[in-house]
């Protein structure tokens, strides 16, 4: 291994908080030949009380129309890496349904990347994205550095995850699956179940099994209820 690569792989082992942890993660990628690094980190189960941490050194004025423009609802490779922690490709045919974010992603340089996660046993669920080079990333270019990537993924997933306090056991809570707390906050937003079908790639009637589960986990008669429930518990 270079030694420039294995000085940066010690710097960010040996980075104690995130946000430094995340600054040199920066340079090596930027060394390993691409231009952006996103690292995001949510969590399901901790309800409100849990920050996302979000960091990249995307374009100025990137993660405002995002937001703005809900691309998190329509975007394919958010829903892959919520669901599987198999590396993904930004490719054309996988925003075959979102074509406004694609081509807004390719106007910011945001063409050739891509993203893979982690899900750990805490419900803490992160992912990692590189972009920017000048041509399309080739399978063999993805596992040359998926290991440098992995590394990196790993650390700054670590690292928020050591630091959130222990959630406060309460044995008389129902414990909801991953999912079913997902499918109730998309029912809270005003989500059909089609449309949470959608946003989750999921099937209509997976969706429903889902809100079924949660009804009788929770004790309730109907969806509305499961999600008052479940908010007042702090799930949502």
């Amino acid at each position: 291994m270079e030694t420039w690569k294995e000085s940066q792989l010690r710097e960010i082992s040996n980075a104690r908080d995130v946000e430094s942890a995340y600054a040199t993660s920066l340079g090596l990628v930027q060394n390993l030949g691409f231009k952006f690094c996103a690292f995001s980190i949510t969590s399901h189960p901790r309800g409100p009380h849990f920050n996302t941490v979000n960091l990249n050194n995307y374009p100025i004025g990137w993660n405002a129309k995002y937001e703005e423009s809900q691309f998190s609802e329509v975007d394919p490779i958010l829903a892959h890496c919520r669901q599987s922690t198999f590396p993904i490709l930004w490719r054309a045919e996988a925003f075959a349904k979102s074509p406004q974010l694609w081509q807004a992603q390719k106007k910011q340089g945001l063409e050739h990347g891509w993203s893979h996660s982690l899900h750990d046993d805490k419900g803490l669920h992160s992912m990692l994205s590189l972009a920017g080079s000048s041509h399309p990333i080739t399978p063999y270019e993805l596992y040359e550095n998926l290991g440098y990537a992995l590394f990196i993924s790993q650390h700054l997933h670590g690292l928020v995850a050591q630091n959130l306090p222990e959630p406060v056991p309460h044995s008389c809570k129902p414990r909801l699956s991953v999912r079913e707390i997902e499918v109730l906050r998309l029912s809270a937003d005003g989500k059909t179940a089609g449309e949470a079908a959608f946003i989750l790639n999921l099937t209509e009637r997976t969706i429903n099994f889902h809100v079924h589960s949660a009804i009788q986990k929770l004790g309730v008669n109907n969806k509305i209820a499961a999600v008052i429930a479940a908010a007042r518990a702090c799930m949502i």
